[in-house]
């Protein structure tokens, strides 16, 4: 028997909470400057709770061939990769006009 949704109650198989969560995010992606003249991208606004995180940052770590952790709710990519980050989020099922790039 399949397990059911705890917030949906449907089958696991056709739930639909994480598509919904996903749409409504508000995603923030942004360039730091780290030591020795480094940059990072950040990925914020991702919730834990519904989105599983750390799914999302292997995919993009394998997208765009980086490395990249999550820390404090936020996925950190080595170096500067804004656009190719939005271009592999809105693949993955996220909205276009809910990611932001700075």
């Amino acid at each position: 028997m399949t397990e059911t949704c705890p917030k949906c109650g449907l089958p696991k198989p056709i739930c639909v909470c994480e598509t919904i969560a996903k749409e409504s995010q508000r995603i923030r992606i942004y360039l730091i400057k780290k030591k020795f003249d480094k940059f990072s991208t950040i990925v914020e606004g991702l919730e834990e709770k519904s989105i599983g995180i750390k799914d999302v940052a292997k995919k993009l770590k394998s997208d765009l061939a980086c490395g990249g952790t999550v820390k404090d709710s936020r996925i950190e990519l080595q170096g500067d990769h804004r656009q190719k980050t939005r271009e592999s989020l809105i693949k993955m099922g996220f909205a276009p006009e809910t990611i932001e790039v700075r």
